[in-house]
């Protein structure tokens, strides 16, 4: 893990020690951090990682009820094509921007939707993993005009764009196509 500017913390990868911003409204320092993704980010066919490389540039600012965290991220999101299986992977550029506030609200239905800072401490892993995930694309494509698989055999239609099967015959209707076989006497 890297970070250029003040000192992390090592309770997390992503919290960051705001104790040299003070409570001084105005106050703020910009820093670099890369480091990786903590745990998994993402659904169930597309998203990023635990270990992937994750770089944020992070600006801090002291506000008069807290700590205004603005940033940048980048992550690199992996998955399946949702049409023909094959492997995705798409770089995302996320900002962020989130209040922490400084004492945690006394009402606990506010407190769950609100972060606050943990002394001088900031966990940006809550709001980063939200943010990442609400920039996954729901149905992820290997290409737009993926044509996906043949529903009849499963093979990949952009390897092979012309396809086809025979005409398809309905069960209930094979015992026809025996008298159409057979040689007229």
């Amino acid at each position: 893990m890297h970070f250029d500017g003040w000192m992390l913390v090592q309770s997390g990868p992503l919290v960051v020690d705001t104790h040299e911003l003070g409570r001084r409204p105005g106050n703020e320092r910009t820093y670099h951090l890369s480091t990786v993704v903590p745990t998994r980010w993402g659904y169930d066919v597309f998203g990023v990682a635990e270990g992937s490389a994750l770089d944020i540039e992070l600006r801090l600012e002291a506000v008069m009820d807290g700590i205004l965290a603005t940033g940048d991220t980048s992550v690199t999101a992996t998955g399946e094509c949702v049409r023909c299986l094959d492997d995705v992977e798409l770089a995302l550029d996320i900002e962020v921007q989130e209040l922490y506030l400084y004492d945690r609200p006394s009402d606990p239905e506010e407190a769950e939707e609100v972060p606050w800072l943990e002394g001088d401490l900031l966990d940006l892993e809550p709001v980063l993993r939200d943010a990442v995930v609400f920039a996954l694309p729901l149905n992820p494509l290997c290409d737009p005009d993926c044509p996906g698989l043949c529903p009849e055999c499963g093979a990949r239609l952009a390897d092979d764009p012309d396809h086809t099967h025979g005409p398809a015959i309905d069960p209930r209707w094979s015992a026809l196509t025996q008298l159409t076989e057979q040689p007229e006497e």
